[in-house]
């Protein structure tokens, strides 16, 4: 089964919501990483699901998504298409793991993530 492991915030001012959502809500908030700003929501002893800050791009320039852990993004991307999805990024490669944009057949925008 997938599991929701993170989020992503989209800003066009993303030093300005992560100022925010640590003022707000104490979250540890991480230098940048690709115009990233991880995101740390619990402690040790009580974690929570950990994301990121991102400066939305023109395709989704403010909202929220989940992000969900597959074994392989290339087969949730088929049949994520197959049952009405569309792709808005195709799968990208970073140092660790893969990402990828899809928007479900209800609108609803979520990323999926397998780690290398």
């Amino acid at each position: 089964m997938a599991r929701v492991v993170g989020f992503e915030l989209s800003s066009q001012d993303p030093e300005k919501a992560a100022e925010f959502y640590s003022k707000v809500f104490g979250w540890e908030i991480f230098e940048p990483n690709w115009d990233y700003w991880p995101i740390k929501t619990g402690e040790d002893k009580n974690p929570g699901i950990n994301g990121g800050i991102g400066k939305g791009p023109n395709d989704y320039p403010h909202g929220t998504r989940i992000q969900i852990e597959v074994d392989s993004i290339d087969e949730a991307i088929s049949t994520a298409k197959n049952n009405g999805a569309m792709v808005v990024r195709d799968k990208m490669e970073f140092d660790d793991f893969y990402l990828a944009y899809l928007v479900d057949p209800v609108g609803i925008s979520f990323g999926l993530i397998e780690k290398k």
